[in-house]
């Protein structure tokens, strides 16, 4: 059993949430070497390094596995996360046939928008563990609100998630956060009379709140004053550490290296007989049956983009595809995929895709090498 004290850098999972159009984007490319996996179509005018915009949930999870296996990036963004839970929302009426998540009853569809979410966050919580840092930006909403031990409500801002399951997601999220950092403008109420009874607006400064407030939601851990200018510098300092800390183990690691390498005996040049003698053995060659054995044609622009996607990413061509289908007795071998019906291609092909996949690459397996 280690116990261990003071701070521990590392990683950070961060929130940012406001209304629409305040510069949530712009802040978080700010954040140490940031790759944006694009949920809305956003960044489209600012110059920053992003994935294709994710035609399905299957496809966004893939695409942070992706990430967490080859960490591509410093900063992990998630731009939106309601426009995210959109997608879950859907996925999950694809594979359960439902045209609407009130179609499930008594909240129970809710409940599975809940739990998928919280696979979710847990899929990012593997990606920090890592050491790559997770943003998720989010919009704002008003709700009226009423605390249990008071008297009356008030309007305060909330993250837009699912109006119905906001009790759930919502909570969920801000748990997982490192941060929640709320942006919005702050304004200035000045008299317009000279009794001091009537005012109006001025300014509109972008800040960022970092505390709870009751008018809205927000938190962090290291220490930031409860309102700062919109300008990354104010939280600059929380990486900084991190990338300090992360650095040091690397230091000592080449140094030990250094010293490996001067303990070492020096080997000694092999003879002229020897070199003679020795000659390469040669391994049988064994074929590749992961790659496909279809040559790629261009994929029939018919098909829903959410299968496209995921076809073109793993290599599967439609007669694969086809052939996988007709020996579950879907549909006859040689149907084509757009006539598939549009239900049967979400909710099966995509819902399922690893298992469609799986069988794809059994289905190579057993073919004769070329």
């Amino acid at each position: 059993m280690n116990i261990t004290k003071g701070k521990v850098a590392k990683a950070q999972k961060c929130v940012i949430y406001g209304p629409e159009g305040i510069g949530k984007s712009s802040f978080a490319a700010q954040f140490p070497d940031p790759l944006f996996i694009d949920t809305e179509g956003s960044t489209s005018n600012m110059d920053v390094a992003r994935m294709d915009k994710p035609s399905s949930w299957t496809f966004l999870l893939q695409q942070i596995e992706f990430v967490k296996q080859n960490r591509p990036c410093q900063t992990l963004i998630i731009d939106t996360i309601d426009w995210a839970e959109r997608m879950c929302i859907e996925h999950i009426c694809q594979i359960n046939q439902k045209k609407s998540i009130e179609d499930f009853g008594y909240g129970s569809g809710y409940i599975k928008v809940e739990e998928e979410l919280g696979r979710f966050l847990n899929v990012l919580q593997d990606v920090v563990d890592q050491g790559i840092n997770v943003v998720l930006t989010a919009h704002s909403i008003i709700r009226k609100f009423e605390q249990p031990d008071e008297m009356g409500a008030y309007d305060r801002y909330e993250l837009k998630l699912g109006k119905k399951t906001t009790a759930r997601t919502s909570s969920l999220v801000k748990e997982w956060a490192d941060m929640v950092l709320f942006m919005n403008y702050k304004t200035f109420s000045v008299s317009t009379d000279d009794k001091g009874k009537k005012h109006k607006a001025q300014g509109g400064a972008r800040t960022i709140y970092a505390n709870h407030h009751p008018a809205w939601d927000a938190k962090n851990r290291h220490g930031l004053p409860d309102e700062f200018p919109l300008d990354y510098a104010q939280i600059a300092h929380i990486f900084s550490e991190q990338a300090t800390t992360q650095t040091q183990p690397m230091q000592q690691a080449s140094v030990q290296q250094q010293i490996q390498s001067v303990n070492e005996p020096v080997q000694q040049t092999p003879s002229v007989e020897q070199t003679v003698t020795q000659e390469p053995v040669q391994q049988p060659a064994v074929a590749d049956t992961s790659a496909p054995p279809f040559d790629q044609p261009t994929l029939n622009p018919a098909i829903p983009q959410s299968l496209r996607d995921l076809m073109t990413k793993d290599g599967v061509s439609e007669a694969e595809i086809q052939v996988v289908v007709g020996q579950k007795g879907y549909y006859p071998q040689d149907t084509p995929i757009a006539n598939y019906d549009v239900s049967f291609i979400e909710g099966v092909l995509v819902g399922a895709w690893e298992q469609v996949h799986g069988m794809v690459k059994d289905f190579r397996n057993q073919l004769p090498f070329k």
